[in-house]
């Protein structure tokens, strides 16, 4: 396997891991939080959704599906319409609140397809592209998408748990 089929293989995972934890919940379920410090399913997909949308667009020079596919009006959050949830206070965290699970999933799919896209072509030596000379090393190509992977399975499997926890109550 090559490494654009093992970041395939990667996304793809969090892909089944975001469904499983959506899937089959309603607003009630999406939006609950298990105490007012703690972060909802919806939140915590959406938050996900939003960096993998962010930084891979980022690297991959095109615009947010947030914006192209006007996800951001379809979701009404009164948030800065380039919020990806980075800093959130507690308040802010309530305020990301979904109608339904399609509407999670379907712009968590956009990202996945566009992402999907974007790796497929993906060789080695475009991983080795430097994409932010912010840090010390600079980041790579390929660093951010691993980090973005790492992060996404975090936060899927912090939803999974969300879920299971709630289904016990």
């Amino acid at each position: 396997m090559n490494s654009a089929g093992m970041l395939t293989e990667a996304f793809d995972r969090v892909q089944e891991a975001v469904h499983a934890a959506v899937d089959g919940l309603g607003p009630d379920e999406l939006n609950a939080r298990l105490d007012d410090g703690a972060n909802s399913i919806a939140w915590l997909v959406w938050h996900l959704t939003r960096v993998q949308d962010d930084h891979v667009s980022d690297a991959a020079g095109t615009e947010q599906v947030w914006f192209s596919q006007d996800w951001a009006s379809r979701f009404e959050l009164p948030l800065e319409k380039g919020s990806t949830g980075y800093g959130h206070s507690s308040e802010e965290v309530a305020s990301v609140r979904v109608s339904s699970a399609d509407l999670l999933l379907g712009y968590y799919d956009a990202v996945h397809r566009r992402t999907a896209g974007f790796v497929e072509g993906l060789d080695g030596r475009a991983l080795e592209r430097i994409v932010d000379e912010a840090w010390s090393p600079p980041v790579t190509l390929g660093v951010r998408l691993i980090s973005v992977i790492a992060d996404d399975l975090q936060h899927a499997g912090q939803a999974a748990f969300v879920r299971g926890a709630l289904a016990r109550r």
